[in-house]
């Protein structure tokens, strides 16, 4: 009872001398160090809780393949502050089918490909924990690595340069270079599009390993596709028919998709990844499996000056990429001599002479798919319909890519509803719709939508005339050509 009665009062008096050295500091001016200070205990820094010292990072594993991997790092990813051992548990988000964990040391054969989260949690004996998280790639068992030309490939206008031609303005149209959307912030390099070609043909940058950007735009259809829709990464059909990239490079408008939906290309080559038909990727997803891909860091590197992997840098190159996807030896180009004067009488038949007239002239056809290139000036709709389902970028308007190797691609129109050039002939011949927004130039002066009358051997001139489109260097051309080989 003494020795209780002896603290209290110690207590007392030393609550008094704080209360009197409080007063004298603020009657002498000197403010207490911090208001707070007088309201809340001074908390002492846990040191003995369990940290994350040295994470682990993006790991590889392969369909069929054995896999281990010790997530503790020889017990250095934690600390243990207490010494008194440390255990731990592993858990897989989405379950990787085949994979398990005992003590942070993960052992299997996963059988799916997939990004897969992998969250490691350590904990001692007195409760405290820590967890962090890395990714597991799982990539599919038949990928293979790229195999690149020894020497550079030359993609750049200033290794490659453009035809005199291209810089020459047609009658009302211009010329393909005025017309060129690359932006300043860049400029195709033969690193750049060297890395943008191994993207446009690695299946890595699906969801399931099974599609990249070529299996929609396949070189020898013009970087169209055959098939009316193409078909994803699950098999699911494409909302509209695959638009060839030939001279993607040149429309002044600088918007893609049928319905010019992307701002730009930059924008543009990174939505199909993300889409859930065709790639099926998230961006994050995407970054962790091409970090762990060997072969990327010195593409990156060479490409910007690092080995950091962005999607930016991704879209970036891809654009690169296609933007090189330039047609420039038909028969149609190789009318024109060094100096960029044409000469069609000594190159053309008198059919193809024939259809390249009505083409210029009373078809009408180089109102809409004008310059040396033949390119788009704009979207139109073309009354391919009386009553309007898909409004495309408005009011039943589409964008059209190039007319260069349109021979090589049918199916023809946004939903591929054309099988022949006959066919897409006829239907400028005498099967234009009228609606509402039908463009002025496929009108009769009164309004009705615009009869051709042609006859049989006109409409046979007219495919003859496009077919001197066709590149066929260009569709074998070891520039465009597909890395891995397959």
């Amino acid at each position: 009872m003494r020795d209780a009665m002896r603290d209290a009062m110690r207590h007392i008096t030393l609550f008094t001398l704080a209360t009197v050295a409080l007063a004298l500091s603020a009657c002498t001016g000197d403010a207490p160090t911090s208001p707070a200070a007088s309201d809340s205990p001074t908390v002492t820094p846990t040191t003995d809780a369990v940290t994350v010292v040295s994470a682990n990072g993006t790991q590889a594993a392969m369909v069929g393949v054995p896999f281990t991997y010790d997530a503790t790092k020889a017990g250095t990813v934690f600390s243990d502050p207490r010494k008194s051992g440390l255990t731990y548990s592993v858990s897989f988000t989405p379950a990787v089918t085949g994979m398990t964990a005992a003590n942070g040391y993960i052992t299997g054969t996963a059988s799916t490909p997939g990004v897969y989260t992998v969250t490691i949690t350590a904990r001692d004996n007195s409760g405290s924990s820590a967890s962090h998280s890395f990714a597991i790639v799982v990539f599919a068992g038949d990928l293979t690595a790229p195999t690149l030309a020894a020497t550079a490939l030359l993609y750049s206008d200033a290794s490659s340069p453009l035809p005199r031609h291209f810089a020459q303005a047609a009658p009302n149209a211009g010329s393909p270079i005025g017309a060129d959307n690359t932006p300043a912030s860049n400029i195709t390099t033969n690193a750049g599009a060297t890395l943008g070609r191994v993207l446009f043909y690695d299946r890595r940058l699906s969801v399931n390993d099974r599609v990249s950007c070529s299996s929609c735009h396949q070189q020898q259809f013009a970087f169209s596709d055959t098939a009316r829709l193409s078909r994803g990464f699950a098999g699911g059909a494409t909302n509209r028919h695959s638009m060839g990239l030939a001279n993607a490079r040149f429309y002044a408008n600088a918007r893609f998709f049928w319905d010019e939906r992307a701002a730009s290309l930059e924008a543009q080559v990174l939505q199909p990844i993300q889409d859930g038909t065709e790639m099926g990727m998230t961006l994050p997803n995407m970054l962790s499996k091409l970090s762990a891909t060997t072969y990327y860091p010195a593409l990156f590197s060479a490409a910007f000056g690092s080995a950091e992997i962005t999607s930016d840098r991704v879209g970036l190159a891809l654009s690169q990429f296609v933007r090189s996807l330039v047609s420039v030896n038909s028969k149609f180009d190789r009318s024109f001599g060094a100096n960029g004067a044409p000469n069609f009488a000594a190159t053309f038949t008198a059919q193809e002479l024939a259809g390249q007239d009505l083409f210029n002239g009373r078809a009408g056809c180089a109102r809409c798919h004008g310059t040396n290139a033949h390119i788009s000036d704009n979207t139109h709709n073309t009354g391919l319909d009386a009553t309007i389902t898909d409004v495309g970028a408005g009011n039943g308007r589409f964008k059209a890519p190039s007319l260069r190797n349109i021979a090589v691609r049918p199916p023809y129109m946004h939903d591929g509803r054309f099988q022949t050039l006959e066919q897409v002939i006829a239907f400028y011949d005498s099967g234009v719709q009228n609606n509402p927004g039908l463009d002025p130039r496929l009108r009769t002066p009164g309004g009705p939508p615009l009869r051709l009358v042609l006859s049989a051997a006109e409409r046979t001139s007219l495919v003859t005339f496009l077919r001197t489109l066709t590149d066929s260097t260009f569709l074998t051309d070891v520039r465009f050509s597909n890395p891995f080989g397959r």
